[in-house]
């Protein structure tokens, strides 16, 4: 059995994400994805069950393999707990060396499991699926955090998130140093193309939602300067601009400014642009004056980082 070098620093806790995921939200997510493994608990490995002994002890080693930054850690410690039940052993301990949001380069030792050697090879694949998801999500984020840095622009997520890992993909924006804007459809309103047509316009959809649900914010998505005016005209808290050209953006977010604190408009009108914001566009659209730039990429589209758990 090896351990890492003495000089490896030690993180008492796995993250220092806020807010930090629901401890029960991550119980039921590994319960589901060790059935998904195993079957109905408790389950069988059938290689590591016939090929180690119980008793066998060792130590294995979370590395990454490429550059990025860290998230997921949060549910290793969990994934060993529930593995170990399912085969009657005890938990392995896990010692962290780094925390979700830190940046990492391969080769790194991120944390040192040590224990029974059947639970550390039978919760691998879903510890290193969970952590490796939404490493990459966190990764995608930092780049984005990084363009926009000084510009006074956040990268927002979007709903486009893997489905029932939704709390796991937005936690790691977070770690990667990005903004929450909705968990779902019922924190912020958000009056769409479809949901203007079936309101039979801006105002009646606006003025439907304040009656109903006074207690949220009204968004409402724009893909023109004419349509921004409109909404902002309707009492739109938040603006989503659409599609737009830098020239048309930087156009649109100088009329809504120019309108604030006027005629009723709220002395600041919180602007977001959207759709088509690939990191190298990023910046660009950030220095048009929006408050934030919401990339369903960062969910949708980011691969993996490679992380591996290295048997000692």
């Amino acid at each position: 059995m090896s351990t890492p070098p003495p000089d490896l620093p030690v993180h008492a806790s796995p993250s220092a994400v806020e807010p930090p995921l629901d401890d029960g939200w991550i119980a039921r997510t590994v319960q589901t994805a060790l059935d998904e493994d195993l079957g109905p608990a408790p389950g069988r490995d059938v290689t590591t069950q016939a090929t180690v002994p119980p008793s066998d002890t060792r130590t294995a080693h979370l590395v990454a393999r490429a550059a990025g930054t860290v998230a997921g850690l949060v549910v290793v410690a969990e994934t060993l707990r529930q593995t170990a039940t399912r085969l009657a052993l005890p938990a392995p301990e896990v010692t962290f060396h780094t925390q979700d949001g830190s940046a990492v380069v391969p080769g790194q030792v991120l944390a040192s499991l040590t224990g029974r050697t059947q639970v550390l090879l039978v919760a691998e694949r879903t510890l290193l699926n969970l952590a490796s998801r939404a490493s990459g999500v966190a990764t995608a984020t930092a780049a984005f955090t990084r363009e926009l840095a000084g510009t006074g622009a956040q990268v927002l997520d979007t709903r486009k998130t893997t489905p029932g890992l939704r709390a796991l993909d937005k936690y790691a924006v977070r770690a990667g140093g990005g903004t929450n804007k909705r968990m779902g459809l019922h924190d912020v309103a958000m009056v769409k193309d479809n949901h203007v047509v079936a309101a039979g316009g801006v105002a009646p959809a606006i003025h439907a939602i304040r009656a109903a649900f006074p207690d949220v914010l009204v968004q409402v998505e724009a893909d023109t300067t004419a349509q921004a005016m409109e909404a902002l005209d309707a009492g739109a808290d938040f603006l989503l601009l659409d599609n737009m050209p830098t020239d048309v953006l930087a156009a649109t977010v100088a009329a809504v400014r120019e309108r604030q604190g006027r005629d009723g408009v709220p002395a600041h009108v919180e602007l977001e642009a959207t759709g088509t914001l690939t990191l190298d566009r990023a910046r660009e659209v950030a220095l048009t004056g929006v408050d934030h730039l919401s990339v369903g990429a960062l969910t949708h589209s980011a691969p993996i980082l490679d992380l591996a758990l290295d048997l000692r």
